[in-house]
């Protein structure tokens, strides 16, 4: 519907009656859709019906419409059935078996040369040879078993085609009145919603759906047909010079900010290098007293008992030093994740341009896998601890940024205005209604940012953090199941013990 259209505008507000707006809506045979929506729309449960069209045309006819909410999944379902039918009628199913019969042939006969060399100069491995032989030729054997069952299932994959596209189509036909008298009764409140036939629609629906169709038929029912089908058309020389690019750029960055970088490093290093001093150098019965009391005052008697057994078994296994290193790596990540990301929430809590700048970036850096934006990071810190805090704080750092944003949304505007009538001060307002209201939802963000700087201990490892995720490391590198399994459960309640700490009680 055209929104400049005043007459139609005109309508909705004079509430005219919703059978009167039935033929501008449906455009085409208003009369039989009068017809279903007074019946679809007079009972309260599922009203059967049948629209032959709209199962004749499938997703082009819910395409035309506008209800790709249904059109989609009906084209993915047709396609399917549509692909079963040519691979049963045209396709030749038999081929992939018969190229790997292909490939064993040709290790066959170079067995055969291997076997005759053998035997012409009389070694001990005559045998090995032949018993090799037998295998491939029973394996040959084998495939053209399959070759022959696949070719003879044509015929049940083409009726299974059939029938799963006449289950497709009768499903359409079923769906489409109560779909269409859905849409009817949203548009008759939002008249921007789709409604009548365009004819650049319907050209596009049946353009989308017939190529969809056409290709995938040809792909999977006649492969090797076009080779682009197969492989994406594409230059190596594009590749090579993205690469270049790339890499120019990257040394240009490192070439005129290495102060920058440096100057992050130490600063990471100032940090870390205290908490490794108090955590790692500080004798283990004041640290753990520590552990245990800030655990009690947090979460209670039993947090204090839970810490005091983690702590047990770290040091009884020997995960002691190792534990405190991991604590101080994390603590250094977390406390400048945090450091940074409460006051960049609060201020973009009451400035929607600027989250809708920062946003896209934190997506990015939840969604970049952790071994990808390792790459910039050792590129532009080199290996070791800073690195892995980078690291880490990109993984980690994005949750307390978001809850606190949550947070401060959240908190009734009402109260904060009735704040403001009394007199309140910005900084009042922050520090004592906007805070104490918004504080759970920023405790959530500041445990799950310690949560997942904690998950990136074992990456971390990769690029010369200290710590547990050596030990799990070294243990996926050499397959010893205990050593990894005890260190596992040492970094699994340091992040208790944490949780304990930050949420305490709140649980």
């Amino acid at each position: 519907m055209n929104k400049n259209d005043t007459g139609s505008y005109a309508m909705h507000a004079d509430g005219d009656s919703r059978e009167a707006m039935i033929p501008e809506f449906v455009a085409t045979n208003s009369h039989y859709y009068h017809k279903q929506f007074d019946r679809i729309g007079s009972r309260a449960r599922f009203t059967w019906t049948f629209n032959w069209i709209a199962a004749l045309l499938g997703p082009v006819w819910y395409g035309m419409r506008g209800l790709w909410n249904w059109g989609l999944p009906f084209i993915i379902l047709e396609t399917f059935a549509v692909i079963q039918l040519a691979r049963g009628l045209f396709g030749d199913l038999g081929a992939e078996a018969r190229a790997r019969i292909t490939q064993i042939e040709g290790t066959l006969d170079f067995r055969h040369k291997q076997l005759a060399a053998a035997i012409e100069k009389q070694t001990d491995k005559v045998e090995v040879f032949q018993r090799a032989i037998e295998s491939l030729e029973k394996a040959i054997a084998d495939i053209q078993l399959e070759v022959t069952q696949a070719e003879a299932a044509a015929t049940s994959v083409a009726l299974f085609g059939l029938g799963m596209l006449l289950v497709v189509k009768l499903v359409e036909g079923i769906i489409a009145n109560p779909a269409l008298e859905k849409r009817f009764s949203q548009w008759l409140s939002d008249p921007s919603l789709t409604a009548g036939l365009s004819p650049i629609r319907t050209a596009m629906t049946v353009a989308f759906v017939a190529i969809i169709f056409i290709v995938s038929i040809i792909h999977f029912a006649f492969p090797g047909t076009f080779a682009w089908l197969e492989t994406f058309p594409t230059d190596r020389q594009i590749r090579l010079t993205g690469i270049s690019m790339v890499e120019t750029i990257f040394d240009a960055v490192r070439n005129g900010g290495g102060y920058i970088f440096d100057s992050i490093s130490y600063g990471i290093r100032v940090v870390l290098d205290g908490l490794e001093v108090l955590f790692v150098q500080t004798p283990w019965p004041v640290i753990a007293s520590f552990i245990i009391l800030l655990t009690w005052l947090s979460a209670g008697t039993g947090g204090a008992i839970a810490a005091a057994g983690f702590l047990l078994y770290m040091g009884l296994f020997g995960f002691w030093e190792k534990a405190m290193t991991t604590l101080a790596l994390l603590g250094t990540a977390a406390l400048l994740s945090i450091s940074l990301g409460i006051p960049l929430g609060l201020f973009s809590a009451r400035r929607p341009k600027f989250y809708a700048v920062i946003r896209p970036i934190m997506d990015f850096m939840q969604t970049m896998p952790s071994f990808v934006f390792m790459i910039p990071v050792i590129a532009f810190f080199s290996v070791g601890k800073p690195a892995a805090v980078i690291t880490t704080m990109i993984f980690g750092g994005t949750p307390v940024v978001r809850l606190t944003v949550l947070g401060m949304r959240g908190v009734p505007e009402s109260i904060r205005e009735a704040a403001i009538a009394y007199g309140a001060s910005k900084w009042y307002l922050l520090t004592k209604v906007d805070l104490p209201l918004a504080s759970p939802s920023i405790l959530a963000g500041v445990n799950q940012t310690i949560m997942l700087s904690l998950a990136m201990v074992v990456v971390a490892s990769l690029i010369g953090a200290k710590g547990l995720g050596e030990d799990v490391l070294e243990a996926l590198q050499y397959s010893s199941v205990g050593q990894g399994i005890l260190a596992g459960f040492a970094i699994l309640f340091c992040a208790m013990i944490l949780n304990q700490v930050v949420q305490g009680k709140r649980d």
